[in-house]
This record gives structure tokens, C-alpha cells and sequence, in this order.
């Protein structure tokens, strides 16, 4: 994968493949095809936290990568981690993923360089994909070239699962994982882990560590154990 060095590692499972689409489907379509084939220069993924934005910049990313393209993936949940002069030369690759760019909204440098290399993967016929938690209109930019920039190409909103798609989607990256989710273990972690799927994950994910012990099975006792020992 030619990803930009910046001592970032993607998520193991930030995949399309294991993505649950439910409602999301013709979102999740649309950023594979922008991460693989091009089209539209810039995608704009908003939702609130733990819809999936990451996991979809990552496996865009990843996609790409596959594809010997040149891409990055910046996270700017934290802004504070990076200086807006990293940004330099990114308008020379074929895609960059910017996550959580509300995150510097308002700020003027990062707004500047953030226009510049917009410019300039225009020039150079490269992809940008970028998640907030609103709409672009709602981000806080105050550089309104930016704005509308940003703004230009599809905007997707990214649903909440209801409980029978978080308990597919729980399914689908246990199966991934190799470990089997009884729907007791399911209907178990629903009413027992807030219904957020960034965190039933992160428990499953957990649970994989120990899982060894279980022979691979996820059992109703076998995950109580799991919440216990993470609190």
C-alpha cells in the first residue's frame, strides 16, 4: 500500500467487506467507487460518532492502496497530534481521507492549507473524502471558498443501525474475527453494551483476545466474564 508515511496504521478491520451497510448501502457504494474507480472528486460523509465514518475512510484508504495508488488518511479527531503543514504535498496523490475535518473548522491556517490542497488534487485529478459529525454547512468553516468547495460533490449521511442491523453487523465482524455470536450472545451484548456499534465492536474485539480459552465460541457466560474484567 503506498499510503503517505505519517506513523498512522489503519484499523485491521477497517474493510468494505465487513462494513454493515443496512441503510447505508448507496453511501458505502458510492465512497468504494471513489476509493477505486474515481469519479466525483470530493465526498463528504457525515453522522454522528461510532456511525462508521473512520472505519470507511480506513477502508477506502486500504482500497485504494490495493490498487497501487498513491493515498493518505489523516484523523483529525485530535488536531492537536498534527500541524497543517503535513498537508503539504498531499495534493499530489491519487486519494486523500480526511477524518473528523470539523475538528479545525474555524481554524485559518488549517483552512488554507486545507484549500490549497483541494486546488491542487483538482489540478492533479485526485479524490477527497472527508467525514464530519455535520453537514458541510453546519462544519464552522470560515474560509467560504472552502465551504463551498468541500461542499461540491456528494454529501452522505451515514444512519444509526436499528438493534437487528447492529446484531447482523456483530455477526459479520465475528465471522471475520472467526468467532461464532449465538443470537443469545447477540441479544446479550444489545442489552448489556450501549447500542453504539463502535463500542459492541470494540467489545467483540476485546472478547477475541480471550476468545482462544473458548474455543472460538462467544457464549452469554463467556462475554459477562469479558464486560466484568473491562470495568
Amino acid at each position: 500500500m503506498q499510503q503517505l508515511a505519517l506513523d498512522l496504521k489503519l484499523a485491521d478491520f477497517a474493510l468494505f467487506e465487513i462494513f454493515y451497510s443496512g441503510a447505508n448501502g448507496p453511501a458505502v457504494h458510492a465512497i468504494k467507487q471513489a476509493a477505486i474507480t474515481g469519479g466525483q472528486q470530493v465526498h463528504w460523509i457525515w453522522g454522528r460518532q461510532g456511525s462508521g465514518r473512520s472505519h470507511l475512510l480506513q477502508a477506502a484508504v486500504a482500497a485504494a492502496g490495493a490498487k497501487n495508488q498513491r493515498c493518505a488518511w489523516l484523523p483529525l479527531g485530535n488536531p492537536a497530534e498534527f500541524m497543517p503543514a503535513m498537508l503539504e504535498g498531499m495534493g499530489m496523490l491519487d486519494l486523500v481521507c480526511v477524518d473528523d475535518i470539523d475538528a479545525v473548522a474555524g481554524d485559518a491556517e488549517w483552512e488554507r492549507q486545507l484549500f490549497r490542497m483541494f486546488e491542487d488534487l483538482k489540478a492533479n485529478n485526485g479524490r477527497l473524502l472527508v467525514s464530519a459529525k455535520s453537514a458541510p454547512a453546519e462544519a464552522g468553516f470560515s474560509l467560504r471558498d472552502l465551504e463551498s468547495r468541500l461542499a461540491s460533490g456528494p454529501t452522505w449521511k451515514l444512519h444509526a443501525l436499528n438493534d437487528e442491523e447492529l446484531y447482523e453487523a456483530l455477526k459479520l465482524r465475528a465471522r471475520w474475527r472467526g468467532l461464532e455470536l449465538s443470537e443469545d450472545a447477540g441479544q446479550y451484548l444489545l442489552r448489556r453494551v450501549t447500542r453504539d456499534a463502535a463500542t459492541l465492536f470494540a467489545v467483540l474485539d476485546t472478547a477475541d483476545q480471550a476468545a482462544l480459552a473458548a474455543q472460538r465460541k462467544l457464549t452469554v457466560p463467556f462475554l459477562r466474564t469479558v464486560l466484568e474484567s473491562a470495568r
